[in-house]
């Protein structure tokens, strides 16, 4: 943990000096030096200096008789004089010290540190005081079976009264893994209460409560929620750890160390990495910080560190490979400062079969899988990619098996390797049957009262992060002939052109949330809207982008339209964007469409989409 110092002299007192004149000190007193240092832990709402200023400086007669001074950091005088004796100082710093201070809080700390001195006739104390955090702090995160078995909307409240909500800390899906403040040492045998309360997935409501006896402050209390079946009954078991001091949070009295310091899991990428190190900055004051990284200890790249504030630099690693060691070094002013550190890189796991080079019949039928069970390659003996022609007799039915193939091997247009895939949109009763190709396995057709409807389950298992997805692509298309716009489409039929689609999302789809299965979470039913999924605000969705194709040209994500011809191969490069670089990914959805609008069964029975040799980025 970076350690931040900053020493402020509150008292000092000069005896004698040629260029100044005597302080005089009255018979029987005393002066007093007293240094208070503040360093606050990383998430500290609050500046070393704001923590000083506001400070609560109480000084006490050490029998405890009373209180002899009291200040502030910012209005402590240049010079006190105490009479002989014996004394103990208080220092409380953060939201303790306001007047009014909140007795639990997700941001603010409280700090407090005490010493015992002695002042002695004509004698100068030096007194430093050391202080801590001195909340009583809760950590409290949801297993993964809490969201499983419960509908959105569940809370854990905990605190040291629940008949006071200003005392208790409510947690919910956005707050797992927070930390939480309490202010609790004015309190004679302080206690947390806590509850949760939530709705199973049936609709059963579900409570339970209990305490947490004898609680500290300076004491971290991690709690984890945990739903389990036990004995045939539904059990919450919570579970505490009691005894971890607030290590890093401690606050810590000394210079900065100058040498790198940790990185993040979650900030090593596979083709990147943030890196970071602390520099005092009183001894390297205007140094030229930079950071050199090897794979083999021999060819070194060397990049210019950015000044981040409070001491702290970093920079980023660029041109990785993936599941790499690097060795890493600090220079300042081209020597090497403090000792090497070693990373390795995230896995860059390759989209499978990107080239569509495995497929086969499907039994009995004309049209294909996406896959070879014989091929003898484990990327493509398995299904990765699905298609609306369904399997047959080998899985469900789809189009193909109603006389409509919608996605077919090309062996005479191709960019890479032996074939591509051409995902081509038909019509059967004037019934739009959209070309398409996508990561999962089409789930079946239905007929009903509202006609014919499709169901796909979209995903696959995917736990690394690419930065991007690159593909060549070839289109054409013809005007809307089939179907009714769909609601707030601003489209006309039997006028504009039908578009393309190819889209990508990673993100961490529950299957019994989306309606999916475990390896291909989202299910996606043409013939209810609500199981359409925007991926562009779904909540679950951390890293998106898509490429829209038209009849004269393209639009990729939100940026503006390009007038040019798309009836030719092209390589185009997706960034993905992520809500979220502290997250990994669960599922990976690729989503390629001939007719944008398929699943409202609105586009041309001309269009067609060529793809071939698709690869993820790791940059």
């Amino acid at each position: 943990m970076k350690k931040i110092f900053y020493a402020l002299t509150i008292l000092a007192l000069v005896l004698s000096s040629c260029n100044k004149p005597e302080l005089k000190v009255s018979k029987g007193e005393g002066t007093l030096n007293l240094k208070m240092s503040i360093a606050p832990a990383t998430k500290a709402a609050q500046s070393p200096e704001e923590l000083l200023n506001n400070a609560v400086v109480r000084i006490y007669k050490a029998d405890f008789s009373g209180l002899v001074r009291e200040y502030t950091g910012a209005t402590m005088p240049a010079t006190t004089y105490l009479a002989a004796d014996s004394y103990r100082v208080d220092v409380i710093a953060g939201e303790a010290a306001k007047a009014s201070p909140a007795r639990v809080s997700w941001e603010q700390k409280s700090f407090k540190g005490s010493k015992a001195f002695d002042i002695t006739a004509n004698v100068t104390s030096n007194v430093e005081v050391v202080a801590k955090v001195n909340n009583a702090v809760t950590v409290v995160s949801f297993d993964s079976t809490i969201a499983e078995n419960f509908a959105a909307g569940y809370t854990f409240s905990i605190g040291t009264d629940p008949s006071d909500a200003s005392t208790m800390a409510v947690y919910d899906a956005a707050k797992s893994g927070a930390e939480a403040y309490f202010i609790v040492n004015d309190i004679d045998e302080p206690s947390f209460s806590w509850a949760f309360a939530g709705t199973l997935s049936d609709g059963t409501p579900f409570e339970k409560t209990g305490t947490i006896p004898a609680i500290e402050a300076g004491k971290l209390y991690t709690m984890n929620l945990v739903y389990t079946i036990k004995d045939g009954d539904l059990v919450l078991s919570l579970m505490v750890d009691y005894g971890t001091d607030i290590v890093d949070d401690t606050i810590i009295f000394e210079p900065v160390a100058t040498g790198l310091s940790s990185t993040p899991a979650y900030e090593i990428w596979a083709g990147h990495a943030t890196v970071y190190a602390d520099v005092d900055a009183n001894e390297y004051a205007g140094a030229n910080v930079q950071f050199s990284y090897s794979a083999d200890g021999v060819n070194w790249t060397v990049v210019d560190g950015v000044d981040n504030g409070d001491g702290t630099w970093k920079a980023v690693l660029t041109g990785l490979q993936g599941s790499t060691e690097y060795t890493y070094k600090l220079l300042i002013n081209g020597v090497e400062e403090g000792e090497s550190r070693t990373l390795t890189t995230d896995v860059a796991t390759p989209i499978p079969n990107g080239s569509f080079e495995y497929a086969s019949l499907v039994s009995g039928a004309s049209y294909y899988k996406f896959y070879d069970p014989n091929c003898g390659v484990a990327e493509g003996e398995t299904m990765f990619w699905g298609s609306g022609n369904g399997e047959g007799s080998e899985g469900v039915n789809g189009s193909g098996n109603m006389g409509v193939v919608i996605t077919v091997i090309d062996t005479n247009d191709k960019v890479d390797g032996n074939q591509s895939v051409c995902a081509q949109s038909g019509s059967t009763l004037g019934i739009l049957a959209a070309g398409n190709l996508f990561t999962g396995n089409f789930a079946g057709l239905s007929i009903g009262l509202n006609g014919q409807s499709g169901r796909v389950n979209f995903g696959r298992p995917w736990t690394s992060r690419p930065t991007g997805i690159r593909f060549w692509v070839k289109y054409t298309t013809g005007v809307i002939n089939c179907g009714t716009v769909p609601s707030g489409i601003n489209l006309t039929k039997n006028q504009d052109y039908d578009m393309g689609e190819v889209k990508v999302a990673l993100g961490t789809w529950d299957y019994k949330r989306y309606g999916g299965t475990k390896d291909s979470p989202i299910l996606v039913n043409t013939a209810d809207q609500g199981t359409f999924v925007d991926y562009a605000t779904d909540e679950n969705t951390i890293a998106y982008n898509n490429l829209v194709l038209h009849n004269d040209g393209y639009t990729l994500g939100t940026n503006a339209k390009v007038t040019e011809s798309v009836d030719v191969w092209k390589e185009y490069t997706l960034p993905l964007e992520y809500r979220s670089e502290t997250e990994y990914p669960t599922h990976i959805v690729v989503a390629i469409a001939a007719s944008r609008y398929g699943d409202y069964f609105f586009g041309s029975d001309k269009s067609k989409l060529w793809i071939d040799k698709v690869e993820l980025l790791y940059e």
